[in-house]
């Protein structure tokens, strides 16, 4: 089983700065591509970042600019830095990874984490 936890959500200011972690744990021998996702209350869940095996990335133009995405892919992690926060960042934030090669040699698809709030307020 895989399993997606994502951590360094909270309460910033506007302009300041967050960066979210995503550990990956389990029977895995890789991860394809990771992206990060949010959902803000009553609106759907949107792409914000991701990130192939390679190190390609791609940003939503809301976030071009402002976010970062990265992989450790040793340690199973990915992270997203967040600089100049704005209050319509504000959401949960997912960590999704569409397609894991297990251990055993097994593809399995579209795992998500729990999601970590973050809050943009003055």
């Amino acid at each position: 089983q895989v399993q997606l936890v994502e951590s360094g959500g909270g309460l910033v200011q506007p302009g300041g700065s967050l960066r979210l972690s995503c550990a990956a744990s389990g029977s895995i021998f890789s991860i394809n591509a990771m992206g990060w996702y949010r959902q803000a209350p009553g609106k759907e869940r949107e792409l914000v970042a991701a990130i192939t095996s390679g190190g390609t990335t791609n940003y939503a133009d809301s976030v071009k600019g402002r976010f970062t995405i990265s992989r450790d892919n040793l340690k199973k992690r990915g992270y997203l830095q967040m600089n100049s926060l704005k209050p319509e960042d504000t959401a949960v934030y997912y960590c999704n990874a569409p397609s894991v090669l297990t251990a055993k040699g097994v593809y399995e698809y579209d795992y998500w984490g729990q999601g970590t709030q973050v809050t943009v307020s003055s």
